[in-house]
């Protein structure tokens, strides 16, 4: 484990045990990945389906997003919302390409993060860790904050809505 992983892992042990600012953004120096701006939608039960946004910005050689991880579910699926002869399907991808020169911003309606088998529900304001896991080796560990629904189906901090069935 290199000397920034280690700090990064210190960094987000020490803010959830303290209860100090959680750490909103994630670096792998080492080859160049940062992961920002992840945030979540509350669920009413764990038997739902969670979902994780975010943006990852490659400032190394060009890689790919091939998985994540997180302690608050089972399984964490890379999928893609798209639509479909007029109806919009979520479908598992594999990987999701990223350099340079493309950030990936992972957001209602695109590219996410499925969470299955939710250990609890995810409520309004809660934190916790996700590592998004790249085909060069990199790992990312970030953490994602939970936000409310707004009565027009936008989060608190004005990102995008439900959109209907899109995730």
């Amino acid at each position: 484990m290199s000397h920034v992983s280690r700090l990064l892992a210190l960094s987000l042990v020490t803010s959830t045990v303290i209860g100090a600012t959680p750490l909103t953004e994630a670096y792998a120096d080492d080859m160049g990945l940062m992961a920002s701006n992840a945030w979540s939608r509350p669920t009413a039960m764990a038997s739902m389906a969670g979902v994780v946004y975010a943006t990852v910005t490659d400032h190394g050689a060009s890689t790919s997003l091939v998985g994540a991880s997180t302690p608050v579910a089972a399984h964490a699926e890379l999928h893609q919302s798209k639509e479909e002869n007029g109806m919009m399907e979520m479908v598992p991808v594999k990987s999701i390409p990223i350099s340079a020169a493309a950030p990936i911003t992972l957001s209602p309606g695109g590219y996410h993060i499925m969470l299955t088998g939710l250990t609890k529900a995810l409520s309004t304001g809660q934190t916790f860790p996700i590592t998004f896991i790249f085909a060069n080796g990199a790992k990312v560990t970030t953490t994602v904050t939970v936000k409310s629904m707004t009565s027009d189906g936008s989060t608190d901090s004005g990102g995008n809505g439900m959109g209907g069935m899109k995730m």
